[in-house]
């Protein structure tokens, strides 16, 4: 089984696609199940703060959930996104940047997180 996800509308989406016999991946019209959206879907969001250029900046799940996507924001006015990515044990999202000309930068950073 192969899963496909999705954001939606502010909904994460899993849609399970079923696969079937030797000629199924030729098929241009696989059959697919009703979207089912993530229990426990949260976006966490750590606020705009301004930090020395690549430093990085994490936010956590709650308890009893795992961060299944997230996100970063560099704001300033030559600000660069230089990193976006899961916490090792998928817990939480890092985000880090810089700025141009700038020692600090500012940066957000989002997890959507859902029931582990």
């Amino acid at each position: 089984m192969r899963f496909v996800h999705a954001i939606t509308t502010g909904a994460l989406v899993l849609t399970g696609l079923t696969v079937t016999g030797a000629g199924a991946l030729a098929d241009d019209s696989p059959q697919t199940t009703s979207p089912t959206v993530v229990d426990g879907y949260q976006i966490v969001t750590l606020p705009n703060a301004n930090v020395p250029n690549f430093t990085r900046r994490t936010v956590y799940c709650p308890p009893g959930k795992r961060a299944v996507g997230g996100g970063g924001e560099a704001q300033g006015g030559d600000a660069i996104l230089v990193g976006s990515f899961p916490t090792p044990d998928g817990t939480g999202w890092t985000a880090l940047g810089r700025q141009n000309h700038y020692d600090t930068v500012g940066i957000s950073v989002y997890a959507i997180c859902a029931d582990a």
